[in-house]
């Protein structure tokens, strides 16, 4: 018996974060990339669920972590088919890739510890668990996800981060700006450091200090938005499976902010 329902659109906020109507636009984003096309398991057989039960389940599941034990009964079907829903069409809410930006269009970067159980990916890391590393940029005027990285393992740095993910080839070409983490990137902008000696920096460079860690932090709390879906605290699945999620996820997150 089927509990949750995309026809009942009272179910939509609480397991999405989504409102109907952006719900919506999510199911046709997902079917203008072929969410209807594809068929259960072999040739022939198709999908116990239509497609909008389908989004909603990944899109719960994201917010949610369940396990699939948990979220299939709730969706009427079984584990091992909501394991395919969520392999299947996790990829097709992907972020689109920006195709084109303003060139004074300034990007924020920073990077996160995602607690991630496959150790083929993850690493110990400062947060005393093993975790990857995910790198994200955001448009400093609109606040939305432009760029997400692909994960790294978590005892590394951001520096390096920056640059074996993927995400510096993203933004190649734009202002980027980030904490000061990210020292040996020449193109990022970073707050300017106390003198070796050990003086005060001048009142000029304080204020700009300040300021960018005004801008900066709209990275900080799109991240932290990111983490509402509750999968980002605790990866379970596959590494390798990480990127499409994370990547779906900046979708969902942009959807919800710009309404």
């Amino acid at each position: 018996m089927q509990v949750i329902t995309a026809a009942r659109p009272a179910w939509v906020f609480p397991f999405t974060g989504l409102q109907p109507a952006q719900f919506r636009t999510l199911v046709r984003l997902v079917a203008e990339r072929g969410g209807d096309a594809v068929a259960d398991g072999r040739p022939g057989r198709q999908w116990a669920l239509d497609l909008a039960d389908r989004v909603l389940l990944v899109a719960a599941y994201w917010r949610t972590n369940l396990t699939m034990r948990q979220i299939g009964p709730l969706f009427g079907v079984s584990h091992s088919a909501a394991h395919r829903v969520i392999d299947t069409l996790g990829p097709l809410l992907a972020l689109a890739p920006v195709r084109r930006r303003p060139v004074d269009q300034i990007a924020i970067v920073d990077g996160t510890l995602i607690p991630t159980r496959d150790h083929r990916l993850a690493a110990p890391s400062k947060n005393y668990r093993y975790s990857t590393n995910l790198q994200v940029a955001i448009d400093a005027s609109t606040r939305l996800v432009i760029a997400v990285g692909d994960p790294q393992p978590g005892n590394r740095n951001d520096t390096i981060v920056y640059r074996s993910s993927g995400i510096q080839e993203k933004l190649d070409g734009r202002p980027v700006m980030a904490d000061g983490g990210y020292r040996g990137n020449p193109e990022v902008i970073i707050p300017y450091r106390k003198p070796a000696d050990g003086s005060d920096l001048p009142h000029w460079k304080q204020a700009l200090n300040v300021e960018h860690r005004t801008v900066r932090a709209g990275v900080e709390h799109a991240l932290a938005r990111m983490k509402c879906f509750k999968i980002l605290r605790d990866y379970r699945r596959a590494a390798h499976t990480l990127t499409d999620a994370a990547s779906g996820i900046a979708n969902l997150h942009n959807i919800i902010l710009a309404g």
